[in-house]
């Protein structure tokens, strides 16, 4: 059990490193990375929740369009 779980972590802290410097975030001081972090937790988690909010309706508008749905 402790093996696999530190092999999970080692697994998700490469992750991160490889997202570190692939983004150059690594030249970025923490606070900084925190910041940039944040803004794009919050773009992907707002688009996540308009694209599951509006994407239903606009199905439905296509549907009745096409005379699919009546």
């Amino acid at each position: 059990m402790a093996l696999a779980l530190g092999s999970a972590w080692g697994r998700v802290s490469w992750l991160y490193y490889q997202y570190l410097l692939v983004t150059a975030l690594y030249m970025l001081e923490p606070w900084e990375r925190t910041i940039f972090n944040s803004m794009l937790v919050s773009i992907v988690g707002m688009a996540l929740y308009t694209g599951y909010v509006f994407i239903p309706q606009h199905i439905m508008a296509i549907l009745h369009y096409f005379e699919i749905v009546q």
